[in-house]
């Protein structure tokens, strides 16, 4: 299918990347979450940068294959692999370990990177650590602007809150990484793509706040079965087909109404 697939669904704002995570190594979990991508409909996948992982996802979808990683050598080999983007995160599995990044360790990172991997023409994303003040993550965002870089994905910490309402939860987890889009997209022209602690529940506000695509991992990637990842997964394209719909609808009460 390829990357024009990923492309494509980037121009129609209704992209959904689902992230097996830069750690994850277990080879049954990602070719489940690799299957339920596809079965669900998404647009692309996200893997850790092994080439043991790159050949289970190969043989387990037919959808664009997006390599994340950290360090510019290992993207240049997923370039060579064959693969049909390379990532720049997503940083959130780190944090864990006490792992940060700062606005100019990722430009850095991007430059090294787009450097190494110049001969061939891959898409690139690079993700816009949610830990920095959102003035920083603007300047960083227009900078790989700049320099070439095709999406940029942002994210979100998160956040305690005392609500025993379960949505609460949901739309608490997603609150930075929406409000980071909507800062970013009125700043850059490239596409934007959400990620963390994205669901069903909570796409339809990333792509209401300016965003191109969603990144989407532990909402399936967490889940103990083939089936209920694909469940998620066809909830989550089924919540923007839903968006899409209802602004169809609205666009053509504007226009019946103008005409009357």
């Amino acid at each position: 299918m390829g990357i024009e697939v990923f492309k494509k669904h980037l121009r129609e704002k209704r992209a959904v990347k689902i992230i097996a995570g830069i750690n994850n190594y277990n080879l049954d979990n990602v070719a489940s979450v690799c299957r339920a991508a596809q079965k669900g409909h998404a647009s692309a996948v996200d893997i850790a940068c092994d080439k043991k992982v790159y050949d289970v996802a190969r043989k387990n979808t037919k959808l664009p294959v997006f390599v994340s990683s950290i360090h510019p050598y290992e993207l240049l080999k997923a370039a060579q692999w064959g693969a049909d983007a390379i990532e720049i995160g997503n940083f959130d599995a780190l944090y864990k370990k006490n792992i940060t990044f700062s606005a100019s360790e990722v430009y850095n990172i991007a430059l090294e990177t787009l450097s190494l991997t110049s001969n061939y023409d891959i898409f690139t994303c690079v993700t816009i650590p949610g830990n920095i003040d959102i003035s920083e993550q603007i300047e960083l965002a227009k900078k790989l602007e700049l320099i070439g870089v095709d999406l940029i994905q942002t994210e979100g910490l998160k956040e305690t809150t005392t609500s025993t309402n379960p949505s609460a939860h949901l739309v608490n987890y997603a609150k930075a990484t929406i409000e980071n889009t909507l800062e970013l997209s009125q700043h850059v022209t490239i596409p934007i793509m959400s990620a963390s602690g994205l669901s069903e529940k909570t796409t339809p506000l990333a792509f209401a706040s300016g965003a191109s695509a969603v990144g989407v991992g532990s909402a399936v990637n967490k889940l103990n079965s083939e089936i209920a990842m694909c469940a998620s997964v066809m909830a989550i394209v089924g919540s923007i087909y839903h968006r899409n719909s209802i602004n169809k609808e609205i666009v053509t009460t504007k226009r019946e109404l103008s005409i009357n």
